[in-house]
């Protein structure tokens, strides 16, 4: 699997991300699958890239998360400046 970009990620719903992200999980189980039964050759190196772009969708979903949860928190301190000024 190829390297995964941050920007690439950040583009993506919530919905896409979560999708890949499954996808990833299931191809690392089945890798490390093959990796026990020792039959995995070629592919060895391709579970640290799938760990990693695994942790990098992680990443960006936290950051989606975060920043709807920042943009949440100010439309409620501007709402509540309104109510005060009105006052």
């Amino acid at each position: 699997m190829k390297r995964l970009k941050t920007e690439e990620l950040s583009k993506l719903s919530e919905e896409d991300l979560v999708k890949k992200l499954n996808d990833m999980r299931s191809e690392l189980s089945t890798l490390r699958s093959k990796a026990a039964r020792g039959t995995l050759k070629k592919q060895l190196g391709e579970i640290k890239s799938i760990r990693r772009n695994i942790a990098r969708a992680l990443t960006a979903e936290n950051s989606m998360k975060r920043t709807a949860k920042d943009n949440s928190s100010k439309k409620e301190i501007g709402e509540k400046a309104k109510v005060e000024e009105s006052k």
